[in-house]
């Protein structure tokens, strides 16, 4: 089975190389792999500004999956864990009430029918901001009912969806729920780009915390891949 997908969003740096090595087995067929920003606000302006580019599927039911890591906020997802969305929250800083966006059914259901037991159905949940505590992230998960989170889904729904794209997202869980890491709020520029020199310093001052975070991603990371491929492959 050929998944009906004409692009796929991840950000940009290992998350991204990774995808495209679980598709570098494949020659013929690629989707087109974009490279996206940190965060719903970057993210937004940058999908605005794609639609307006050559390479926006403009053809009838156009299909996109977003891909990358995500965070565990429930002891139910842990470390390499594939999950596949049903539906996304955003959770804006300061608290508001929360918005809901679901993923298309058809598209989710095909990518789940490839994955199969390989993969869990959750609800995400969007933040502007990275959620690095553990004692958070236990009470996003419980307030919202939600699995993990991430910075980039709802923001893809919000803008895709109004132009007729059918979303599906599948993340790989890179840190777990009862852990922290460290906190890489200084390490995002406004523009959704990572900056070495504050992530070295964020890294440098929490030794522990960082070496979980390199750790989990790294897992994380050799996960993304050999989903990439197996989603690819032309077999079932």
């Amino acid at each position: 089975m050929i998944l009906p997908i004409d692009a796929i969003l991840v950000p940009q740096g290992p998350e991204y190389w990774a995808v495209c090595r679980g598709l570098s087995q494949r020659t013929s067929g690629k989707p087109l792999v974009v490279p996206i920003p940190v965060g719903p606000k970057p993210l937004t302006r940058y999908l605005e500004r794609w639609q307006q580019g050559r390479d926006f599927p403009n053809h009838p039911q156009p299909g996109v999956l977003l891909m990358g890591l995500c965070g565990s906020l429930s002891s139910q997802y842990n470390l390499g864990d594939v999950v596949l969305y049903q539906d996304c929250l955003c959770a804006p800083n300061p608290p508001e009430p929360s918005l809901r966006r679901e993923c298309d059914r058809q598209l989710t259901a095909s990518v789940h029918c490839k994955l199969k037991e390989r993969v869990s159905l959750v609800r995400g949940l969007t933040s502007d901001r990275p959620i690095w505590s553990a004692q958070e992230k236990g009470k996003l998960g419980q307030i919202y009912d939600a699995g993990v989170v991430d910075m980039e889904g709802f923001a893809a729904l919000e803008v895709l969806t109004e132009v007729g794209i059918a979303v599906a997202m599948v993340r790989v869980v890179s840190d777990d729920c009862d852990r922290d890491i460290p906190d890489l709020t200084p390490a995002i520029a406004p523009d959704g780009s990572l900056q070495p020199f504050s992530l070295a310093l964020a890294m440098l001052g929490h030794p522990l915390a960082a070496a979980r975070l390199i750790q989990g991603s790294l897992r994380g990371l050799k996960v993304l891949q050999q989903v990439t491929a197996d989603l690819f492959s032309r077999s079932n």
